[in-house]
């Protein structure tokens, strides 16, 4: 069975700052590629694709994971002829919608302007494409600026385009830069029409094509060109365009199929494996492999080069809920290599990585990272010198802050003197203390897996900071300052201030390891279960107090419109779970029915929030395959009635 005519790679773009059905991009990608495409068709902050328009500005190499971080080595390739532009804005031309392709291993679109056909399939660490002119008129293929400083070189006696860029945004990488390089085949380039235009931000290249009908390959690097080079020797060698597209092909090909369902209806189908084609995106791989066949990867922390894999592209407070449990089950062996990689950023610069976009951004709280080493530590994935490094490094982000808000845990300290983050020291404090603390159980559970008792024993100490932010009298967590005060002016409904991207609503059900005394903290079972009745019945209110203005996860959860539980975020993924750890699986069951049902679609606007790299489709895939992992870290599934009829994980029944 052919599982790629299900995936719809447009899934979740037509998004906006105000209202997001995803925030994601239509990615010509291998798995895991570090390269990848897609169809630039307006600059418009970050959000520069949008599935309704029928123009276009290029071809845009991109490493955008979300439009909130933005982008990272990015070129634009354009065919021009006639009036020959040198930014995107200029160069734009109608694309036809229905010569139009947009699949993860396979793109095609006609520009209408130089009557010119585009295609182009990926490789690891670059790709193959293919132009076609369709009359005489001079031909350009023109690399445009995006962002950074660009500067190119044309060599055409061996046919082949130099570029580099600097540009990457907010993540904290030193002396960074892209290098690409465009390997035209046959005797393509026309030197002396070649002309380069501009410098620095506005740099740009017109390669002049003999040809109606050219190829050319393409390769990039983090390192240098010789590497960009050699990616292109690797990776494409002398396979045609057509061998490279196939080999693309059956790469997705045995990733998606290694879950095979038997789905209740083609929409099921389409959405399913729509979703499926995400998990596999994120995180990108950031090494590469030089002259002795052995891994090395430039280091963002001080631009230096080092041996061994890493990987970037991650905000692990959104993928250790669901991505990396899902890992366990069908990317074990791409599970242990992204561990090491992951820990490469340890041994580089010291910190563990919290949230990364080729370098750190930290801009999620706390230190997630912990339950994506814990997932792994427990299913039996990494080797034990990585896990003993792993957990040197959760350790030392415990007990340090760092002088960069970026790296480690804001508020360690503070959480390791009073029992919580205190609300007038750190903002979403509440949010704070419950990942700090479920952080520390996961730091517990690796230390029991590799034979420290005496770690585990502390850290499971301090896993039960949680309750110290408890308040019995309204049900809720929140926030207290350094004297132990909570705010006398508590409203439920208000986003903000002391919780993540939610209220206390959403965010005092954060204890996963330790549903037990959760419900204890309640009064027992019954009341807990009824707190989350009253979540579920409470109409979508809130209030901007916290931020100041409606953030949009405010406005998707009031359009879901399933009481308080808000779908479109993370902090709500796993309540509806939380009924069945307590005995009452017939209300996960119907929860999750609904919500798989009504805000997951595979169309445009086919998902209820940000997709965030993986973790809202992974989140509909367990969900729809009657399994969820409540607590990452607990070798344990919440089991109940899956959706579709039938299911094969890895060619096994579930």
């Amino acid at each position: 069975m052919l599982y790629l005519p299900y995936v719809n790679t447009k899934m979740g773009t037509k998004s906006h700052p105000r209202r997001s059905y995803g925030n994601t991009l239509p990615l010509t990608q291998l798995p895991f590629g570090m390269a990848s495409f897609c169809l630039q068709t307006e600059v418009k902050r970050a959000w520069f694709y949008q599935p309704d328009h029928q123009f276009a500005e290029g071809i845009r190499l991109t490493h955008q994971f979300s439009p909130w971080i933005g982008d990272y080595g990015a070129f634009l390739l354009m065919p021009q002829n006639d009036c020959v532009a040198n930014t995107g804005e200029g160069a734009w031309s109608g694309i036809r919608k229905d010569r139009t392709g947009e699949n993860p291993h396979y793109f095609k679109t006609f520009f209408t302007r130089s009557n010119c056909v585009f295609e182009l399939t990926p490789t690891e660490r670059g790709g193959a494409i293919r132009l076609t002119f369709m009359d005489d008129r001079p031909s350009f293929l023109s690399l445009l600026p995006v962002m950074g400083n660009y500067s190119y070189r044309c060599d055409a006696k061996t046919n082949t385009v130099y570029g580099e860029t600097d540009g990457h945004a907010l993540s904290d990488a030193k002396n960074f830069k892209t290098f690409m390089v465009i390997r035209f085949l046959g005797d393509a380039v026309d030197g002396e029409r070649t002309a380069l235009c501009g410098n620095g931000t506005s740099a740009c290249i017109h390669v002049a094509l003999k040809k109606r009908k050219v190829e050319a390959r393409i390769g990039i690097s983090y390192i240098s060109y010789e590497m960009a080079e050699a990616a292109i020797d690797r990776e494409c060698g002398e396979l045609s365009f057509d061998e490279i597209k196939a080999q693309a092909e059956a790469n997705w090909e045995e990733k998606l199929g290694r879950i095979e369902i038997e789905a209740l209806d083609d929409t099921q189908m389409k959405t399913f494996y729509s979703c499926l084609y995400r998990t596999f995106l994120f995180p990108r791989k950031a090494y590469e492999i030089d002259a002795n066949g052995e891994a090395v990867h430039y280091v963002p922390f001080d631009g230096s080069v080092k041996p061994g894999v890493r990987y970037t592209d991650n905000c692990f407070w959104d993928t250790y809920r669901t991505l990396y449990p899902l890992f366990t089950l069908i990317a074990r062996e791409e599970f242990t290599e992204i561990l090491e990689g992951l820990v490469t950023d340890y041994a580089d610069g010291g910190w563990l990585p919290r949230c990364s976009s080729m370098g750190e951004v930290g801009c999620m709280p706390s230190t997630l990272i912990d339950a994506v080493i814990a997932e792994a530590a427990v299913n039996g994935i990494g080797t034990k010198e990585v896990l003993e490094k792993a957990l040197e490094g959760m350790i030392y982000h415990a007990t340090l802050e760092a002088e960069d808000p970026r790296y480690g845990r804001n508020g360690a300290i503070s959480f390791l003197k009073y029992g919580y983050v205190p609300r007038n020291e750190h903002r979403e404090s509440v949010n704070l203390t419950q990942d700090f603390a479920y952080g520390d159980w996961c730091i517990a559970r690796v230390a029991e897996v590799l034979g420290h008792a005496d770690i585990a024993e502390e850290y499971d100490r301090l896993a039960t900071y949680y309750r110290n932010l408890f308040d019995p009298q309204t049900g809720f967590m929140r926030g207290k300052d350094d004297r132990g005060n909570m705010a006398a002016d508590f409203d439920p409904f208000t986003w903000g201030g002391e919780y993540t991207e939610g209220s206390a609503w959403q965010n005092s059900f954060a204890v996963p390891h330790d549903v037990e005394g959760l419900a204890e903290l309640h009064g027992g079972r019954e009341a807990l279960i009824a707190k989350l009745d009253e979540l579920f019945s409470t109409p979508p209110r809130y209030r901007v107090m916290g931020y100041g203005f409606e953030i949009h996860e405010m406005t998707e959860m009031a359009m879901v419109d399933f009481g308080q539980m808000a779908i479109s975020n993370q902090p709500s993924f796993h309540i509806p779970f939380i009924y069945a750890a307590l005995g009452e699986i017939e209300k996960t069951e119907y929860c999750v029915k609904r919500l798989t049902e009504e805000a997951f679609f595979p169309t445009d606007d086919g998902y209820p929030g940000d997709e965030d790299t993986g973790t809202t489709s992974a989140w509909y895939i367990l969900s729809v395959l009657g399994m969820y992992r409540l607590c990452p870290g607990k070798d344990e599934w919440i089991r109940f009635k899956p959706s579709v009829k039938h299911a094969r994980i890895c060619g096994k029944d579930i």
